[in-house]
């Protein structure tokens, strides 16, 4: 899989067996962990990119350190890290590359959902899959309905199964996942996650994702023909989105997705000044024998430092009222979690695309050729802040603050 050409079309085979994953113990370990794997896959970023290859050595090696296991709660073995850790994480592998810190989002998005409404047995089950090594891709988006929340996937119970029929797209993760949890429907339209083996009968990935950023996400298409999944895999995901008893899922899925964003942001701006120093020149009108001392450059710089810093520390405030909000939810602490996550998404969004585009204002002509890659941050940033539409989250964080009112309870807020 290592060879993977993504969007080419394929139906690919589940991944082979690994050995079992690091367990690391602590937020210290974490950080330090991820700052070795960030360093350690960041070589390539640019071939891979070029040929559209899917990350699978690179993914092995993030996977098997044990950072796909960091959330899991102390009392099943894990380290149960905070969230202001878990988004230090994803920032430093998505600033080596977004879309393997993307390959993280659904599977600690899925730890949270088991944490919040799993049973006991499926708590133990579960949680010794993940910190062996296990990882989940996603099968939850579906195309042609009126909402990304209207789904058409449903499942039937069948003596001690459940059987599993629907077409998904957007599927992130699941070319190389070990387990799939699939978004279905029960006979009252309440959602659930069926969590089926990668090889079960009657599932298949196709490698059709075609998108001009995120390649190596690999977010094709996941065919459900009669998939059966044993009913002690089938978790009640609605119960995590309940008014009179919410928990934290639908801010820690949105708060992945802007760490990942101010990662892109970060790595965005130390290309920028790398080239600044290396290779661009001043300006014809400018004074300065260097570009980097040329004075609106200056300016502009500091300005997405500035913008960095506030989006960096508005994750940072996310993190910990998403701690709280685990720790004891409440609507009231939930809803602050919401809105504190929203505030976060809508600056690591808007310095994302922006600091990605004036990567090429400030480096000039010659950072577009192409054998240096540096697109690849603008298309990727385009892309992924495309989950979720920031107009919508200003839209509650100033109801909230105005009216009182609570943000809705679903994975995209």
């Amino acid at each position: 899989m290592s060879t993977l050409v993504v969007g080419d079309g394929r139906v690919v085979p589940a991944p082979a067996a690994r050995p079992a994953a690091h367990v690391i113990r602590d937020d210290e370990e974490a950080i330090a962990v991820a700052r070795d794997v960030a360093a350690r896959i960041a070589d390539g970023a640019v071939e891979r990119d070029r040929q559209d290859l899917f990350p699978a050595t690179e993914l092995d090696l993030y996977s098997d350190s044990g950072l796909w296991g960091i959330t899991v709660p102390r009392a099943y073995g894990g380290a149960d890290v905070s969230y202001g850790t878990v988004g230090h994480v994803i920032r430093l592998i998505s600033a080596a590359d977004s879309s393997i810190g993307q390959l993280t989002q659904n599977h600690l998005a899925t730890v949270a959902v088991i944490r919040s409404t799993g049973t006991e047995a499926q708590k133990a089950d579960l949680f010794a899959e993940i910190l062996a090594g296990k990882r989940f891709g996603n099968a939850f988006s579906e195309t042609g309905t009126r909402t990304v929340r209207d789904l058409k996937t449903r499942f039937v119970r069948d003596g001690r199964d459940v059987v599993v029929n629907g077409v998904k797209h957007y599927a992130s993760g699941a070319l190389a996942a070990d387990l799939v949890q699939i978004v279905a429907l029960d006979d009252e339209g309440r959602s659930w996650l069926a969590i089926a083996d990668r090889a079960a009968p009657g599932l298949t990935v196709i490698n059709d994702w075609a998108a001009f950023g995120q390649r190596g996400t690999g977010s094709g298409k996941v065919l459900v023909e009669n998939v059966r999944v044993p009913e002690r895999r089938v978790v009640a995901a609605w119960k995590a989105y309940l008014p009179e008893t919410p928990t934290a899922d639908s801010a820690i899925s949105q708060f992945i997705q802007s760490a990942i964003d101010a990662g892109l942001a970060e790595a965005a701006i130390a290309e920028t000044e790398h080239f600044v120093r290396t290779r661009a020149r001043a300006w014809v009108d400018s004074a300065a024998e260097r570009a980097g001392d040329d004075p609106y450059t200056i300016h502009a710089l500091g300005e997405l430092h500035v913008r960095l810093s506030a989006a960096k520390a508005l994750l940072d405030v996310a993190g910990r009222a998403i701690d709280v909000a685990v720790e004891a939810p409440s609507p009231d602490s939930v809803a602050a979690a919401q809105i504190a996550v929203a505030e976060s998404k809508i600056l690591t969004t808007e310095i994302a695309i922006e600091s990605t585009n004036r990567l090429f204002e400030l480096a000039g002509t010659a950072s577009t050729d192409r054998a240096l890659g540096l697109d690849r941050f603008w298309r990727n940033a385009r892309v992924h802040t495309l989950h979720d539409p920031v107009r919508w989250k200003y839209a509650i964080v100033g109801d909230y603050y105005l009216n009182g009112r609570r943000p809705p309870l679903h994975p995209w807020s």
